[in-house]
C-alpha cells in the first residue's frame, strides 16, 4: 500500500507555507500532504484524522520533524475544540484534503471497496453505524433516498429493490456481496464505472457524515484563519465540490446581488478573497501516474487583511 499526495505543486503553491507559520493539515490520511509542508518551509503542523489507524502512522513523521507535527485523533469539523485545547487560536494556512485515504481504500478489512473482499464497514472512525447496518435495516424508500442523493444513482430504486430482496433470504455482510446484488440489478454503463461505485459512495458519505462534516470544517478554518493565511480544499466529488465552490464563493462576496426589484440591502464587504475563480484539475502527467487523482478539484481562499 502507498499513498500518493494529489496534486502536491498546485497544493504547496497555494497553501505558500512559510518558516515560523502555525498550518493544520485537516486531513492527516497517508501523510503525503503533511510531509510536503514540514519539507517546504520550518513551519508548525498540526494534523488532524478521525482513524486512529492514520494517526498510528503518523508517528513516523512527527519522529523525522520533532517539534513541528502534532498529531490529533478527531473530527476535522471540531479543529475549533480540537486546536483550542492544543493552545492555537490562530493558523496561517489550512489544507482540506477530502478525499478517502489510499490505506482505507486498499485494505479490504475496512471495507470501502467493492473490488476488495472485506466486512460491509467503512467507517473512518471507531464510532457509529456501519455501512451493514444501513443496509440491512433501512426500509428500500430510504435506501433509494440515500443512493439518489449522496449517490447521484440513477438507478436507485432499482438498487434498493434489489439489496431488500437479498437481505430477505439472509443479511449483507460483505463488500462483495454487496457489488454483486448491485451489478445483477443495474447494467453496466458506456463509461465502463462499475456499477457499485455510486451505491459505495453513498454508503460511505451516509456512514461518515461527510459533507455536514466538510461544511463544519470549511466555517471552522475560516474562523481560524489569520489575516493573509489560506484556506486549501480538494474534492473528489460533484457534492463535495459544489459546497466547496459555495462556500468560498459566499465567502468572497461572489454570490449574485440581490434582484434589482427586491428592497436594497448594503452588503458586507468581504472578507477574503477567491485565489481560484475555477478549480483546478489534475495535469494529465498526475493522472498517469496517479489515476485516483482523476477526478480531484483544488479551490483556494485567502483571507483579507483587517480594514485599517
Amino acid at each position: 500500500m502507498s499513498h500518493i499526495p494529489v496534486m502536491p505543486a498546485e497544493t504547496l503553491a497555494l497553501l505558500s507555507p512559510r518558516d515560523g507559520g502555525t498550518y493544520l493539515d485537516a486531513t492527516f490520511g497517508g501523510g503525503g500532504h503533511a510531509s510536503l509542508i514540514l519539507e517546504a518551509a520550518a513551519c508548525t503542523l498540526f494534523a488532524i484524522d478521525r482513524d486512529p489507524a492514520a494517526i498510528n502512522r503518523g508517528a513516523a513523521l512527527a519522529a523525522r520533524y520533532p517539534g513541528r507535527l502534532t498529531l490529533i485523533e478527531g473530527r476535522f469539523g471540531a479543529m475549533l475544540e480540537l486546536l483550542g485545547e492544543v493552545g492555537v487560536a490562530r493558523l496561517d494556512g489550512v489544507l482540506m484534503d477530502c478525499g478517502t485515504s489510499s490505506f482505507q481504500l486498499d485494505e479490504a478489512a475496512r471495507g470501502f471497496s467493492f473490488r476488495l473482499s472485506g466486512p460491509l464497514d467503512m467507517r473512518m472512525g471507531r464510532d457509529g453505524p456501519t455501512a451493514a447496518m444501513l443496509v440491512n435495516t433501512l426500509p428500500g424508500s430510504d435506501l433509494a433516498d440515500l443512493f439518489a442523493e449522496y449517490g447521484e444513482e440513477r438507478h436507485a430504486k432499482r438498487i434498493a429493490r434489489a439489496i431488500i430482496a437479498a437481505r430477505v433470504r439472509a443479511p449483507i455482510a460483505s463488500t462483495t456481496e454487496l457489488a454483486g446484488i448491485i451489478r445483477t440489478a443495474v447494467p453496466p454503463s458506456r463509461d465502463r464505472i462499475d456499477p457499485a461505485t455510486r451505491t459505495f459512495q453513498a454508503l460511505r458519505i451516509r456512514v461518515n457524515d461527510e459533507l455536514d462534516e466538510i461544511a463544519r470544517g470549511l466555517a471552522a478554518a475560516a474562523t481560524l484563519l489569520s489575516p493573509g493565511a489560506r484556506l486549501v480544499a480538494i474534492a473528489f466529488h460533484s457534492l463535495e465540490d459544489r459546497l466547496i465552490k459555495r462556500f468560498m464563493a459566499d465567502a468572497a462576496g461572489r454570490t449574485p446581488a440581490p434582484s434589482r426589484h427586491a428592497p436594497s440591502t448594503s452588503r458586507p464587504a468581504p472578507r477574503f478573497r477567491l485565489l481560484t475563480p475555477r478549480a483546478l484539475r489534475p495535469q494529465p502527467a498526475e493522472i498517469a501516474a496517479n489515476p485516483r487523482a482523476a477526478s480531484a478539484r483544488l479551490r483556494a481562499l485567502e483571507r483579507l487583511a483587517l480594514a485599517a
